[in-house]
Parts: C-alpha cells; structure tokens; sequence
C-alpha cells in the first residue's frame, strides 16, 4: 500500500525512508494494461527454459487500491478515467486473469462481494476473505486456482488483538477494555492533515490500547497442491499499518503475524502429519533493511518494548532478494517510491523460487507521472514467483 491506512499518499516520510524518485515526464495516455512476464531465475523467460524435475505453483501478490481510497484529489497526477471503477476493475481484471497465478494474495480489497468473487470465480478460482476491523471497507483474500489446490484449513488474523495481549503472551478475558472515546482508529490522516489533528483523532499515543488498535488485519490458509507431490503449503496474505512513524507499532504486528503462523504451521503439521512449506505475502508498509524488514528475515528486533510478545519466528526469506535483489520499487507515486510488497518463503521448506515476476526500472515509460495510469490500474505493482516443490 502506498503509506496509507484511509489515505492514498503520504503526507510526510520519516528520515529512514529512502526515496527512488521516478521520471515525472509526461505521463502515457495508452489503454492496455501491462501484463508482466515470470523470469526465470536461470536467465531466461519462463517459458522458454527448461521445466525442473519437481512440481511448480505459482504465486502473485498485488495491493489493488481501494475505489474507496480512489479521489482525484489524492491522485492528482493520475489521468480521471484511470481512477473510474469501471475501467479500473477491468483493468486489474485484465491483469489478474493474464497473470494466472495458482493464488493471488490480494490487499486492500473493497469490492470482494461485488466485483472480485464472481469474477475471479469465472476465472476457475475459488477464494476466502477478510474484511479489516472497525468500519474499514476494504480487507485481504487469497484466491486459488480450485483444480490446482485444495483449501484444508484457514485462520484470520486480528491485530487488533494486540490490545488484549497479556505480558504472558495470553488474552485478557476482557475484550472489550474501555478505550478513550477520541481513539477512534477509523480517523486517519488524510492528505495535508497537521500532526496536531492527527494525533487528536488518533487519542493517546503512550496508550498501548490505543497505539495498537490500527483495524488491520491478516489471513492465512493451508492449501494441498493437486499434483503428484500433494505437497501442503501455508499461504499467509496481510496488509500491515501505514505510518513510517510508527515503526513499533508495524513491528508488533510483524512479530504477531509470525508467532501465529508458527502456531498454525503446529496445528497443520500435527493434523496432517507433514511439514508444510510456507509463504508470507502482502503489502508490509517497510522498506528494504528497516526495523520491520530485518525482523522478518532474521527473527531479531533492537525494541525491548515490544518483547513481551513470544518468539516464535519462522525464518524466512524474501524471494526477490533471493533471486535478483529487492527491486527499486513497488509503489509509485510522485510523492512516494520505494518497496513495500514482499513474497517471503522459508528456505528450509520443500519449495524454492524458480522465477520472479518482472518489475519496470525508475526510467520506465509506463510509470513516467507515478500510478495508476493507464499501464498499471494500481498506485502498486504486482509481484510474483514460481516455485518448485522439491520431492524428497
């Protein structure tokens, strides 16, 4: 996502954010949306290299952007028929149905009921959704491919839940603690908002049941591949908070979405009686190398605040730092560019990258004037991978 939670740009970037900054030529007026292509780790496009011994599954992870997010005073650059819905959701369809993953991992999807389901279901997938907390409009699915993989379990996450994480590392009884009645979470900064407003409607910020009730939200699932291997992969999708100012916050949410992925990973493990692989995707609102970034990779965090939460990392790996390096960006705008979006995979599992979906340079044409245009319908770019499953 483009550093937002209600908001489609961000208003001001702490210093630990780097900024590849694009091309503010004048922007494309084509029609057609780009369909990018999965480059195989050898060197070569996909389908021209040789197919591996194992199974292969692939994977996209895309931030759509919400209609709800979608005004033309916050995507000023961006041509007006680019931000209608009925261009842009055919234009993200078009993207979609090309790319034909055998699962998406969508973020900041407001239109699941109306628009995404049903289509994508014509499209020979099947999906599961959640909507984030409070009166947000938009959440994450995961959809997938039903004559390549079987859904045999699922869990959604609540970081909200943070609220009622005990020291121990349990839940409070109380779900429903009395929280300020200025702390409405809803209430997130809009475009040029002071940060005297925005700290008034966010309430207390030295409040941990404040700080921590962001309406974000999490969801995972564990699929069997229906190939020769019936190998169980755990696909998480999540979309963490927005404000580079409040690292700690992303963090505590990073370091709850690994702990209940190893909890799952358990459960998945005992009932099937496998080792499933794993795969972490979404929009993580982190740059390459910041505090939520190495957490991710390492299981290591420098903030003893957030310690109390247990430590139960799964190592994990980025796939795009694995095969080519993280790219120069997945979110472009003119006020903001740099890598949000991650596919990460647990390099001691039973899968390994064998492509990566390709991402343009800062110099591109079709992102000259920052997105959505008329190439790219998202203010973000799809990322993808293909796996191989290894057989032992």
């Amino acid at each position: 996502m483009l550093l937002k939670g209600g908001v489609s740009v961000l208003p001001r970037l702490s210093p630990s954010f780097s900024i590849s900054r694009i091309h503010l030529s004048k922007m494309s007026t084509a029609t057609a949306p780009i369909i990018p292509k999965f480059i195989s780790v050898e060197g070569s496009d996909i389908n021209s290299r040789s197919i591996p011994d194992g199974f292969i599954f692939s994977l996209v992870s895309y931030n759509v952007l919400a209609q709800v997010f979608v005004k033309s005073s916050l995507f000023p650059h961006s041509p007006s028929s680019c931000l209608k819905w009925k261009a842009r959701s055919q234009a993200i369809l078009n993207v979609l149905r090309n790319l034909g993953a055998d699962f998406l991992c969508l973020q900041e999807l407001d239109e699941y009921d109306g628009f995404y389901k049903g289509n994508l279901d014509n499209n020979s997938y099947s999906s599961i959704y959640v909507q984030r907390s409070g009166q947000k409009r938009d959440g994450c699915g995961i959809f997938y491919k039903h004559d390549r993989a079987e859904l045999v379990l699922e869990e959604k996450i609540e970081y909200n839940d943070l609220v009622n994480l005990n020291d121990d590392g349990s839940y409070s009884n109380d779900r429903h603690c009395d929280t300020p009645a200025n702390a409405n979470s809803d209430a997130e900064p809009t475009k040029g908002s002071s940060p005297e407003r925005t700290t008034e409607e966010r309430g207390d910020p030295n409040d941990p049941r404040v700080r921590l009730k962001r309406d974000c939200v999490g969801i995972m699932a564990a699929f069997r591949l229906k190939d020769a291997s019936h190998h169980l992969v755990i696909v998480a999708n999540t979309h963490l908070y927005w404000d580079p100012e409040w690292a700690d916050v992303k963090l505590a949410q990073a370091k709850y979405l690994l702990s209940r992925i190893a909890q799952f990973k358990t459960v998945v493990s005992d009932k099937f009686e496998c080792t499933p692989s794993v795969l972490v995707a979404g929009d993580f609102n982190s740059t390459p190398g910041d505090k939520v970034y190495q957490y991710l990779v390492s299981g290591n965090s420098s903030l003893p605040q957030l310690e109390r939460l247990d430590e139960l990392p799964i190592p994990l790996c980025s796939v795009y730092h694995y095969t080519r390096g993280e790219p120069p960006f997945t979110n472009c705008t003119p006020d903001f560019t740099n890598t949000l979006d991650y596919i990460f995979f647990s390099p001691s599992g039973n899968v390994k990258p064998v492509s990566f979906l390709e991402l343009p340079e800062p110099d591109s044409p079709d992102v000259a004037g920052g997105l959505p245009n008329h190439h790219h319908p998202s203010d973000h770019l799809p990322i993808g991978a293909e796996f191989e499953v290894i057989v032992p």
